[in-house]
This record gives C-alpha cells, sequence and structure tokens, in this order.
C-alpha cells in the first residue's frame, strides 16, 4: 500500500538512505563471485576507462540474452553513424566477459551503476551519452529519470514486460508512469508487449518485432566442431537447450526409450544455467544413464548416452551438432527461451507449451508447422522417434524451421527507421549536454 505513495522524489530519497545496505549487498556479491572485484568501482559510478572523444550512444543491456540482441544493433548504429562510438552496460559478469569478446572495434563495455542517485550521477556526468538505449525491461528508476532530466534522448528498444512485471509497477503509479514516459518511443517484442506497456500508462509505443530473431547465427569455434563431429561420427543426435530443473529429468527418460530403437543415440543438454551441472550429471547417472560433461575430464564415447554441455556461450557448436532441438523452460512454467537461434542452425523445432517469452513468434512458427508443441515426455519421445525414424519427416521440419525463422525477421530494420531522426540530429548537430 505504502507504493501508491512513492514519487521520483522520494524514491531519490530512500536510495540515499539505502545507500550503506547498498554496500554491503556490493561487498556480498564480490565475495560470492557474482561481481568482478576488479571493476566494482563501476558498480559506484566510477567509469573504467576515459570517455572517447566524439558521439556517443549508450545502450543498456542488463543480461546475457539483452547483450546479444544489442550486438547486431551495435553493427547497425556504427554502419550508419560516422565516428560514432557506443558505450554498452550490463549487470552481470557473465555477459561482461561475452561482450568483452564479441564487441567490435570503437564500443566499450562497462558495468552499470547501481541505482542510488550519487552512483548515477557519477555515470552519467562522466560519460556524458548524447542517445540513451534501453533494452527489453529492466529499469532502474533513478538512472531512468536522472537521465531524462539531462535531456538525453532514451528510447526502449526491444522491449517486453510481463504481467508480474506490470502488477508490480502498478503498485507504484507516481514511480512507473513518469519513468516509462521518460522514454521517446518504445518499440515493443510483441503486440502482448505493446498492449502491456499502454497499460501502465505509456503513451508512445510501437509494436516493431524482437531485434533478437535478426541476428546473425550464433557463431561456433571450427576447431572444436571439427573435434566434436569426429568424436560423435554418424551417431544420431539431438539437444535439449536451456533446461530449466525437472525437464533434464524428462529428457533423460525421452532419452532410454529412444536409444532401444535409435542405437548410438547422443543427447546433448544445455542447462540454462551450468552451475547446476553437478547436479544434473548426479542425477542423470542415478538413472543408469552414461554421462560425460563438457567440463569434465572425460571424452565421449560409443557407450555415452548424455553429453552435458555445463558451459557458457558455446549454444552455437551445440546446435550445428543437432538435427533436432528441444527448446527449454517450457514443460517447467519458465516461459520458454528462443526458439529462431535453433531454427538457423537448421535444427527441428520442439517445444513445450510455455513460452510465453515469445509468444508472436511461437504462434507464428507453429501456425507455419515449424514448431512442434509437446505436452510431456511422452508425446516428446513420439516426434523425436518419428523424425528419427523418417529422413524426409526431419527434412521437411528443418526446412519450416528456418523457413519460419526468416519470416520473422525485420524488428532491426523497423527500430532503425524510428531511430533514424533521432540519430539524424545527432550527426548533424554536437549535441549539448546538461549537467547537474
Amino acid at each position: 500500500m505504502l507504493g501508491y505513495f512513492i514519487t521520483p522524489k522520494s524514491y531519490k530519497l530512500i536510495s540515499q538512505i539505502m545507500l550503506p545496505l547498498i554496500f554491503l549487498l556490493l561487498n556480498y556479491r564480490i565475495k560470492s563471485g557474482k561481481e568482478d572485484y576488479a571493476r566494482k568501482g563501476e558498480r559506484i559510478g566510477l567509469a573504467g576507462q576515459v570517455k572517447p572523444h566524439g558521439k556517443l550512444i549508450w545502450i543498456h543491456a542488463a543480461s546475457v540474452g539483452e547483450s546479444l540482441s544489442a550486438l547486431p544493433l551495435i553493427e547497425k548504429l556504427m554502419s550508419e553513424v560516422p565516428n560514432l562510438n557506443i558505450l554498452i552496460t550490463t549487470v552481470t559478469r557473465t555477459s561482461g566477459h561475452l561482450l568483452l569478446e564479441r564487441l567490435p572495434e570503437g564500443a566499450i563495455h562497462q558495468y552499470a551503476p547501481l541505482d542510488n542517485i550519487r552512483f548515477v550521477n557519477r555515470f552519467l556526468s562522466h560519460w556524458k551519452p548524447d542517445i540513451a538505449l534501453w533494452i527489453e525491461s529492466e529499469l532502474w528508476p533513478n538512472l531512468v529519470l536522472e537521465t531524462h532530466n539531462k535531456n538525453i534522448p532514451m528510447v526502449l528498444v526491444n522491449a517486453r514486460i510481463t504481467n508480474r512485471s506490470i502488477d508490480n509497477w502498478k503498485k507504484l503509479p507516481l514511480l512507473s508512469k513518469p519513468m516509462i514516459n521518460s522514454f521517446r518511443f518504445i518499440l515493443s517484442q510483441s503486440k502482448s508487449d505493446q498492449k502491456r506497456f499502454q497499460l501502465l500508462g505509456a503513451e508512445r509505443v510501437y509494436n516493431v518485432g524482437n531485434i533478437k530473431f535478426d541476428s546473425l547465427p550464433i557463431p561456433a569455434d571450427d576447431a572444436d566442431y571439427s573435434e566434436l563431429k569426429t568424436i560423435i561420427g554418424l551417431r544420431p543426435v539431438w539437444i535439449a537447450a536451456s533446461t530449466h530443473y525437472s525437464e533434464e529429468k524428462v529428457i533423460a527418460h525421452a532419452h532410454r526409450k529412444l536409444r532401444d530403437s535409435h542405437p548410438g543415440l547422443l543427447t546433448i543438454i544445455c542447462p540454462r544455467h551450468p552451475i547446476r551441472g553437478n547436479d544434473i550429471e548426479r542425477e542423470l547417472t542415478e538413472l543408469g544413464l552414461e554421462v560425460c560433461s563438457r567440463t569434465g575430464p572425460k571424452i565421449i564415447s560409443e557407450k555415452t548416452d548424455i553429453y552435458l554441455a555445463d558451459t557458457l556461450g558455446e549454444m552455437g557448436l551445440f546446435y550445428r551438432l543437432a538435427d533436432i532441438a528441444f527448446i527449454g523452460g517450457s514443460l517447467s512454467k519458465n516461459f520458454g527461451h528462443n526458439p529462431v537461434e535453433a531454427a538457423k542452425l537448421n535444427c527441428a523445432l520442439i517445444s513445450g507449451y510455455d513460452m510465453r517469452n515469445f509468444e508472436d513468434a511461437v504462434n507464428h512458427l507453429t501456425s507455419k508447422h515449424a514448431l512442434t508443441q509437446i505436452r510431456n515426455e511422452e508425446e516428446l519421445t513420439t516426434i523425436v522417434d518419428q523424425w528419427l525414424s523418417d529422413p524426409t519427416s526431419l527434412k521437411n521440419a528443418k526446412d519450416a524451421a528456418i523457413k519460419g525463422a526468416e519470416d520473422l525477421s525485420g524488428a532491426l530494420e523497423k527500430t532503425m527507421e524510428i531511430l533514424r531522426p533521432i540519430l539524424d540530429c545527432l550527426v548533424s548537430k554536437e549535441k549539448k549536454y546538461e549537467s547537474s
């Protein structure tokens, strides 16, 4: 109930009062390995690098998924705006390490400041961005509102929001509405997201689609691929990608039924959170399966049932090894994960029915017979068995998935069409930054 009375001003005050707790939280996260100790200053607004000369667009992408979707946008921006510098901020260590490997020249990574007004002002005063682009939906009130107060044009790109988030923000109406309307435009991933933002009072929301679907196929290390492909040989292979708790057991039971009719079958399991690798390996071993983990000492042998891909950043490698991909998070009420990545790498697609994170895309894929949805282990086993037994049926499913993925592209260009007037102002006139 108290949330109904929280305003931007009171939130700012609360964040100041909470400063000692914020430092305690930061220290705890450092000790638990969730923060990069060498770059902890960035989390309190202290820049880790010198601001480059010239125009600067700041992109905030909280975690790995948002970071990957930002990459094609970064490349497009740098190709269209001469002498442009890109600053991209993230929150998680994993996303930071991933971006350091993949960012083009002229792009800088920093960790985002924690949402205290002192840290936020340090950050903005150093970097003085000309334009701010936020990816998806992780919105921090001080960071959003202070950026707006400094007259920095902001656009929420590839925006999505869940019903749960709407319920939470509705409890803070005096804070959420001015924050949402700080954005010049909100570019939603789907019609459903567009409607949800409008329910929060957003005034300028456009449905452009998901820019993740415009990304190039996920890369893979050629040497690693050649090595694994040689080891696996002609064995039939399918993959369960981005699995959550309880889904690995479903996959394991399906594998045990399938291997009787498909000798040599190799099942690759890629857990969404590889830190669970040891627990998953123990669980599968107790089911009588021979497990070989990517990070373990064993290598794949003829007896290996399950290859446990307990690493990050290698999905491009594992999708290339498989003909069929089950998309995780869809049988465990975790709203599902991106099916298009697998489709672009020539995998036939299967998922459960909980794919709320990609609702519009899934509706399109299923209407084109490019994604088969299943309710349980029995249905999963049946469709995998059908495809492994019938090469023509498998090829048709793979072709439909590729075509479905192609149909979903175009969001990046629609995004750029809306951004171009803002970018044109940036090119024609050096923007004056209003310091606090």
